[in-house]
């Protein structure tokens, strides 16, 4: 280090040409080294930064030409268009519209506050001008004017909620920019704005000789170039909020998920709309099995039975866990259910003759999947050895339906060879009689519908055996419910099994229909959307259900769910991409963006993740071999 002295002798006064002898400040030698190595330094920065690729650099647009009502942003067009008067009323969520619209945008919304005290300054003047307008017209006798007088008392409204604080004054702009790859495109594309503004009596306009300041204004830098403002109060500019979203929050009901736009609950009682019922279309492994065994774990709780017919035994552990019943059905089960089984008793008026006409009909439709297609001939025959085989079971319209023993399809064999012209029609059906499927319908009901939770099991059955089933099995439940109403829920996965046939979509739909008389929600679910859709009945099942899930679709199948559900072109990609779980939820007139959501505990009971459900069984197993060894010790 230098000591003062050091510094005394190294550093001498510089006298500068032209001035007196008084002596100047002294310039330092090692000052005069220090600024020239930074000068060095300086410059080998500049150098280096020279070849250093930042994220300007990568945003940055190719070329940047400016036009008098357009910008080209290397090969992209752009333009913004902005705000220039409102209309007196103005609805909430006016501005949703041109958010959801499937267009690419950047918009920007300005708010500059104004004091009460200068608005109630000019409002004042305003209003003692229009006042006395209005005294001067009357004393003339001059007819009155509407709008001097509405303009008078939103004026006078105004200064009212001013000066109690309730309303505050802001000037506002509202830009949009919107981008076309051609010229042509981009006039579309404005055109289509300005259209969608005009709809709510806002008017806009296109920039004219600012087409770059109007693109900078929308730019994320806060920067309003173009200060183009409309003076509003707090309650329209509060409806311009533009991130709006639909609301499913209700005070009772069954937690589906959370909306994923603002993050609330979708929480919704479907009994409370005009129907119960539910359809579900979702590609293998979106998350369709997990969302209704989530949804039917949460409406156990609220005391509503759950009845399910399972194909892929997905849903056995919830059951086993929840203490439900689970019924395996298969050529081998000792679970059996006769499909000439009638409802033990209705409520209302229904004749006993009606029911049995009905019980005709439902198990013709049955008789028509089992033997395939039948003639007219055929039909009537069929119909009328229905008859009989209900009639030797001595089931007549005064009959008491309480002390029946119906009868089995066996019974019907024996009609059939018994009638002329049925030859063919008992031949087809001996197979399932006396053949190789007669351990599945040829037997009286043995099942016991007595659990909170029941759930059929269909996993067994041969692939041309599972309509047949299933068809049964919706039949006996059908006949449960309308002899006990009660709040309940059937669950039909795979519901593509019954499309496939006219009959058994039929008789679906109609349950589907029927069904809200009796305090019942039907939940279709199906992977198969094709199949599902392109059937009449089909597309009258999802108009008969005012909820609605829509999860990840794949591509073949996507443009015929969204022409189904008129969804945008934003919320088809949504369904393309979402995640599992992820998806559009429907209930009435409203829909969200949903992703499902379950606790761990929930999770552990109703997950279908093979890997997670062996680490289940596997923690089971160490679990007793440790009880075992404790009480060993």
């Amino acid at each position: 280090m230098f000591e003062p002295k050091d510094l005394e002798q190294n550093y001498q006064p510089v006298i500068m040409p032209g001035q007196n002898a008084e002596p100047v400040l002294p310039v330092k030698e090692i000052e005069v080294k220090e600024l020239a190595t930074a000068k060095d330094t300086l410059e080998e920065e500049m150098i280096y930064r020279r070849g250093v690729v930042s994220i300007k650099d990568l945003i940055s647009p190719t070329s940047f030409e400016v036009q008098s009502s357009y910008i080209k942003l290397g090969d992209l067009f752009a333009r913004t268009l902005f705000v220039i008067e409102y209309p007196r009323y103005i609805n909430v969520g006016w501005f949703s519209p041109i958010i959801n619209m499937d267009i690419t945008a950047d918009i920007a919304l300005y708010f500059y506050p104004v004091k009460a005290s200068v608005i109630l300054k000019q409002l004042k003047k305003k209003v003692g001008i229009i006042e006395a307008g209005l005294v001067s017209d009357a004393e003339k006798g001059a007819p009155r004017n509407p709008l001097m007088e509405t303009a008078f008392r939103d004026m006078e409204q105004l200064r009212d909620s001013l000066t109690q604080g309730t309303e505050h004054f802001f000037q506002t702009a509202v830009y949009i920019t919107v981008y076309g790859k051609t010229l042509e495109e981009l006039d579309t594309v404005s055109n289509k704005v300005e259209n969608v503004f005009g709809s709510t009596m806002v008017y806009s306009r296109r920039v004219f000789y600012q087409a770059e300041q109007g693109f900078t204004s929308t730019l994320p830098l806060a920067d309003d170039e173009l200060e183009i403002l409309v003076n509003i109060n707090t309650s329209p500019a509060a409806s311009s909020f533009p991130f709006v979203s639909s609301d499913l929050t209700s005070d009772r009901g069954v937690l589906y998920g959370i909306n994923r736009h603002n993050n609330s609950l979708i929480l919704f009682d479907r009994f409370s709309l005009q129907n119960a019922n539910e359809v579900v279309f979702a590609t293998s492994g979106a998350g369709k099995s997990y969302t209704i065994k989530l949804e039917v774990l949460r409406s156990l709780m609220f005391g509503t039975e759950v009845i399910i017919i399972d194909p892929e035994r997905e849903y056995k552990y919830l059951c086993e866990s929840v203490g439900g019943t689970y019924i395996d059905v298969s050529l081998n089960s000792e679970s059996k259910i006769n499909p000439f089984d009638l409802p033990r008793a209705i409520g209302g008026d229904s004749k006993v003759e009606d029911i049995i006409r009905n019980a005709v009909i439902t198990v013709k439709g049955l008789i028509r999947l089992m033997i395939g297609d039948v003639t007219y001939e055929e039909d009537s025959v069929i119909d009328r050895a229905l008859l009989e085989t209900y009639a030797k079971k001595d089931i007549t319209a005064e009959s008491d339906l309480s002390k029946i023993e119906p009868p089995i399809l066996s019974d019907l064999q024996q009609i059939l060879e018994g009638m002329e012209g049925s030859e063919s029609i008992a031949l087809r059906l001996k197979k399932y009689t006396e053949g190789t499927f007669s351990g599945l319908l040829n037997n009286p009901t043995n099942v016991v519908m007595k659990n909170q939770l029941v759930v059929f099991s269909v996993r067994d059955l041969e692939d041309e055996l599972k309509p047949l089933a299933i068809y049964t099995i919706v039949n006996h439940v059908w006949n449960i419910v309308r002899s006990e109403i009660k709040k309940r829920i059937l669950v039909v996965d795979e519901a593509w099994w019954l499309m496939q046939r006219e009959d058994s979509a039929k008789f679906i739909f109609a349950l589907v229909k029927r069904c809200r008389k009796y305090y019942l929600g039907v939940t279709t679910i199906t992977q198969d959307v094709n199949d599902f859709l392109t059937s009449p009945y089909g597309q009258a099942i999802v108009n008969n259900s005012s909820l609605q899930l829509l999860m990840k679709q794949s591509p073949a199948g996507v443009n015929l769910v969204q022409k189904t559900f008129l969804l945008t072109e934003g919320e088809k990609y949504l369904l393309l991409e979402c995640g599992v779980g992820e998806g559009i939820f429907f209930a009435g007139a409203k829909h969200a963006a949903i992703k499902v959501v379950a606790s761990y505990s929930e999770d552990q009971l109703i997950t279908s993740d093979p890997r997670q459900l062996l680490e289940i069984e596997q923690a089971k197993k160490d679990f007793e071999a440790s009880l075992i060894e404790g009480q060993a010790q």
